[in-house]
């Protein structure tokens, strides 16, 4: 097991010599070894991690100045939303935020200044995709930086890098760390003056992880690829199952033909994940359905090898505008559940019994 280095600093054999370390803000050995596996995994140059997936974002963002553009993806995570209409917008820099499934609306939106356009696909939560091709296509015509933050698919559904992105971003938080129990992010490149200037952002503002969360990221990426296997085939039945119900009204999840865009995602994806949002008939019917089940624990995040369930418009988006969440559809009638690894009829019992009572 690669050990892990639990120092602030390093002894130097002499003045004006060290050996390659000086200071953990800086450098780490167990740090290094995530960032070699996670760049690997995406099949990029270059990986850089953080201490979130909020604080990679930022670190992305923080390549721009004052008057420049970023075009945004509308139905992001609404941490990031926030971020950059309440932080990051405070420092000069305008965000306009846009459907991207649409590539006229985005084509629109770019503007001389534009220097960063800033996707997810899969969306958090309305599970809605972009053409990776297409957006990249139109990132070069407008001279900027495609950046795709690719938690939800994780690189064993989806390689952005490879379909012209130039950064993917990552809350290794979620499913490439598996297990609930550290908090971290990442960014990933192939361009080396790209990854210098990232490296250069985070080693002044300092939003590095500690090496046990390192540890704990890179020893989940060993089960990565069965862990994904069965997130993927637990959300297609449990999607399926929740089609058919007659307690929900509708599903969105990539995986299915009724989703309008399920043949991009059979392009561009190889697997659907574990997350699947549906549509209750009333903010009493979701309350009463999340209160009831049992396997899947009501709580914040996704990813674990536990199944979560939650209502974003009260916990992960509560921070959006309520009139950009009812655009987007993000009401107090939607449910997100991240499907966790445990038996498949223990959680389609599990979320029977709860509708039943909903």
């Amino acid at each position: 097991m690669p050990p892990i280095y639990q120092t602030s600093t390093y002894v130097q054999p002499e003045l004006g010599k060290h050996l390659g370390y000086e200071y953990a803000r800086v450098q780490n050995p167990t740090r290094e070894a995530l960032e070699a596996n996670l760049a690997a995994l995406e099949r990029g140059r270059f990986g850089i991690a953080f201490a979130s997936g909020l604080a990679a974002i930022e670190a992305a963002v923080k390549l721009l100045s004052a008057g420049d553009h970023v075009v945004s993806e509308e139905n992001t995570y609404g941490g990031t939303t926030r971020m950059f209409t309440r932080v990051l917008s405070r420092l000069g820099i305008e965000f306009n935020f846009v459907d991207t499934r649409s590539p006229d609306a985005v084509r629109e939106a770019m503007r001389p200044e534009t220097r960063l356009l800033h996707l997810e696909t899969p969306t958090n939560p309305m599970m809605r995709l972009c053409d990776l091709e297409e957006m990249a296509a139109i990132a070069r015509e407008a001279e900027a930086l495609l950046m795709v933050d690719n938690t939800f698919a994780t690189p064993y559904n989806q390689l952005p890098l490879e379909v012209g992105a130039d950064i993917v971003a990552h809350s290794t938080t979620k499913y490439l760390n598996g297990h609930s129990d550290v908090i971290g992010g990442a960014l990933v490149v192939n361009d080396s003056d790209l990854a210098e200037r990232l490296f250069f952002i985070r080693k002044s503002t300092g939003a590095t992880p500690g090496p046990m969360d390192a540890w704990l990221v890179l020893r989940g990426t060993k089960t990565l690829h069965l862990r994904m296997a069965a997130h993927n085939t637990n959300g297609m039945k449990v999607a399926r199952f929740l089609e058919d119900h007659p307690a929900i009204r509708k599903v969105h999840y990539p995986g299915l033909e009724s989703h309008p865009q399920h043949a991009l995602a059979r392009k561009q994806m190889t697997g659907f994940t574990g997350m699947v949002s549906v549509e209750l008939g009333s903010a009493e019917e979701t309350k009463a359905f999340v209160d009831r089940t049992r396997l899947f624990a009501l709580a914040e995040s996704l990813g674990g090898v536990e199944s979560l369930i939650g209502v974003p418009a009260l916990m992960t988006h509560a921070s959006v505008p309520p009139e950009r969440r009812e655009a987007m559809g993000v009401t107090d009638r939607l449910v997100r559940l991240s499907v966790g690894i445990e038996d498949s009829d223990d959680l389609l019992e599990d979320l029977d019994q709860a509708l039943s009572g909903a």
